[in-house]
């Protein structure tokens, strides 16, 4: 169940629409992440901003609702990215979002990318569009994304089996980037251990 604020991993659905498979592909991932390592959630849809969003130029001539939206985002901890794929690319608004962030605001926070699209022919949209755009904010990117198409949905939620692999890759890599220092050192060294063993 999603927590109120202050959320510490926050989804971003880079969606105008509701209901989305994007909103459904990043509330999954954000609630999973979450209950996992024992955090608050919380997911934020675009339209959340309303239309201060896509008419403003910069954050200060955004509406109150909107800078509240932000001001989580730039609070959390971690951040789960979503979008819908357009045309081979992340979606416009989406990359307007991110142009009124300032460029050091993100640095730092560990990102999951993740993305639906048509077909298997975007897969590729989320390495060369998205993960270029959170470096440049200086983020720490989950090595693996996840990208799904409409048949990796039932019942309006992402449950195949392609998904839940490529899922279970990704929060293995999203506990090595949230553990805390000690946690990190002591599974290198359990690591370590099964190795020699």
């Amino acid at each position: 169940m999603a927590v109120s604020a202050p959320s510490r991993i926050v989804g971003i659905s880079g969606n105008i629409t509701r209901p989305s498979k994007t909103r459904a592909l990043v509330d999954e991932i954000t609630r999973r992440i979450g209950e996992r390592h024992g955090r608050p959630w919380h997911v934020i849809d675009l339209v959340d901003l309303g239309p201060s969003l896509g008419s403003s130029s910069s954050l200060d001539r955004m509406d109150a609702a909107a800078l509240d939206r932000i001001r989580e985002v730039l609070a959390a901890d971690m951040l789960v990215i979503g979008t819908p794929i357009y045309k081979g690319s992340y979606s416009g608004l989406l990359k307007h979002f991110f142009d009124l962030l300032d460029p050091a605001s993100l640095a730092g926070k560990t990102v999951l990318l993740a993305a639906t699209g048509g077909s298997d022919r975007h897969t590729l949209a989320l390495e060369h569009h998205l993960r270029p755009l959170m470096s440049f904010f200086m983020t720490h990117t989950v090595p693996t994304g996840i990208y799904v198409t409409g048949e990796d949905f039932l019942d309006s939620r992402p449950a195949s089996a392609a998904f839940e692999a490529r899922l279970r890759l990704a929060m293995d890599e999203v506990d090595r980037l949230l553990a805390p220092p000690q946690a990190a050192a002591s599974f290198t060294t359990q690591h370590s251990n099964r190795e020699t063993a």
